[in-house]
């Protein structure tokens, strides 16, 4: 455990000697700041908020009236429906982007750009030893390949974390900084058993987050193995952000015709759609997706650590 733990310390070091990797950070810290001003400055909250959720109900109402309507959907509406009447009977405003907890919320958008860079690390990882031509001294070491290779994937993992730690961090500072604390006490209203029901707001923004690393797992592993396989960097960046901008485009569009596109990775990676959407396929629910996501974890680091241990290091 020990020379795992010493493999994993010099992968990280590894990590943060480079000064590519103090850009990113600079980078991620930039988009938090800038993402806040940027709301700040442009932000506005709607005159009458009340008329404006009375006017949500109405419509919604209106669709669940429809026939034909997805059952799916119609669940949605019925939820949206009683939360909304919730608001206006207790007087609870909705989450509004430029109040403390809403820009925090809406800063797990920028999770995506995190998503890019542990790409970048965890596509260089492997492919970077031999390009570099250190692969043979790493080998010669007593530890195993699988141990080298599991430090590796470890060290990426924990550079995304460290990076989703930092995310949280700026934002939350930029802002209390930018639109004040007044509304830290605010409930998040959920929707459970029938009942609409107060939570802490803590709990949702860090769902949210949660949420949101789907993609960040699995591209990031995507990427790893490509890297692994391959031992092409470049290939292995392009491929993976190649997949995650365009992938879940080309998914959707197989979902409009058929059921089967609910296998897809990219069917299954935004977890949100279950908290504040609707399934891309009908009949797909959370334990479905989280099942297929722990299968392509499973499928890709698998033939990594195949093919990294079955590979004759002959260069």
């Amino acid at each position: 455990m020990s020379n795992l733990f010493s493999l994993i310390q010099n992968e990280n070091m590894k990590i943060y000697r480079r000064f590519g990797t103090w850009v990113m950070i600079g980078l991620l810290v930039l988009a938090s700041v800038v993402g806040a001003v940027i709301t700040k400055t442009t932000y506005r909250e709607p005159a009458d908020w009340k008329a404006e959720i009375a006017s949500e109900i109405s419509g919604a109402k209106e669709q669940l009236k429809e026939k034909n309507i997805q059952k799916t959907y119609k669940e949605h509406l019925q939820q949206q429906v009683k939360i909304n009447e919730y608001r206006l009977e207790h007087n609870i405003k909705p989450l509004q982007s430029n109040t403390f907890w809403g820009y925090l919320v809406n800063s797990a958008d920028i999770i995506s750009l995190v998503t890019l860079f542990t790409i970048i690390v965890a596509a260089g990882s492997v492919a970077s030893e031999f390009s570099w031509g250190t692969i043979k001294m790493l080998l010669i070491r007593p530890a195993s390949r699988a141990k080298i290779l599991l430090s590796k994937y470890i060290a990426a993992l924990l550079f995304a974390v460290c990076m989703l730690g930092l995310l949280f961090l700026v934002s939350a500072v930029a802002s209390a900084i930018l639109f004040g604390i007044e509304t830290i006490r605010e409930p998040y209203l959920a929707y459970q058993n029938g009942t609409v029901v107060e939570k802490n707001m803590v709990i949702y923004v860090l769902q949210a987050y949660a949420l949101n690393c789907a993609d960040l797992v699995m591209m990031a592993t995507f990427a790893f193995m490509i890297s692994a396989v391959f031992r092409n960097q470049s290939l292995a960046i392009g491929l993976a952000t190649f997949s995650l901008f365009i992938g879940p485009q080309i998914t959707f569009f197989l979902a409009m015709k058929f059921d089967w596109a609910k296998y897809l990775l990219f069917a299954n990676t935004n977890l949100t759609q279950y908290i504040d959407g609707m399934p891309m396929v009908k009949g797909m629910t959370m334990p479905f997706s989280m099942m297929m996501l722990f299968l392509y974890f499973i499928l890709f680091n698998a033939i990594a650590w195949f093919t990294f241990q079955k590979r004759d290091i002959a260069a």
